[in-house]
């Protein structure tokens, strides 16, 4: 379980394909990933980090260094997990820890699309155009995860074929995260409220009971 709030930002230095398959997928994919300002004394093999929102169990660690192996289905489902370059970084909330942001899984929904960035004042506005499926879980000053990072919707503009969220990046967080980096048509890993999905679960299931 992971709030959304990026502890720092690393480096994906290496990409290599994984030796066997997950449960009859085609291989997928090992990342060494450079924790960069991420405190990597206590990280154990076997724990679980977000990276740019992506659980991943971490199977070795050297220095700074801890490599992941990545399904198929994982990266069937993610983006920028399968080439170098910076990511957002979290570690698995403990038990006693502050509950900062929202309650994000790490269990990625899919992509979105940056529409546009536009400065206003010393924040930036993020447009990000959705796939009609999860139109359902996203509202107005509700709660999405984009990338890992925590966020909160400011409008919603839902359209035939998709759904376009738009959202207010305070300097710190656009400064602090790999949110920064990004430009229209970039690919963004969304995770959308996770009590949306159950409420819609819990319905659908109720509308389908023999009355």
């Amino acid at each position: 379980m992971f709030t959304g709030i990026v502890q720092a930002m690393g480096r994906i230095v290496s990409v290599q394909p994984a030796v066997t398959g997950w449960a009859g997928d085609p291989p997928g994919l090992r990342i060494a990933v450079d924790v960069g300002g991420l405190a990597a004394e206590d990280i154990q093999i076997g724990e679980s980090i977000a990276i740019n929102g992506a659980c991943m169990t971490v199977v070795s660690r050297e220095g700074k260094t801890v490599q992941m192996d990545v399904s198929r289905e994982s990266l069937n489902r993610t983006a920028g997990l399968d080439h170098l370059g910076p990511v957002n970084l979290e570690k698995a909330m403990r038990a006693d820890d502050r509950f900062g942001g929202h309650w994000v899984s790490g269990h990625i929904d899919g992509t979105g699309t940056v529409k546009a960035i536009t400065p206003q004042g010393e924040s930036h506005r993020l447009d990000v155009q959705l796939p009609l499926g999860m139109a359902a879980y996203v509202s107005q000053k509700g709660s999405i995860a984009c990338d890992g990072v925590s966020l909160t919707i400011n409008t919603v503009a839902d359209h035939p074929d998709s759904c376009q969220i738009s959202i207010n990046i305070i300097p710190h967080t656009w400064q602090s995260t790999v949110l920064h980096l990004r430009q229209p048509g970039d690919r963004m890993n969304i995770e959308v409220d996770q009590i949306a999905k159950q409420v819609e679960r819990i319905l659908h299931r109720m509308q389908q009971a023999p009355r």
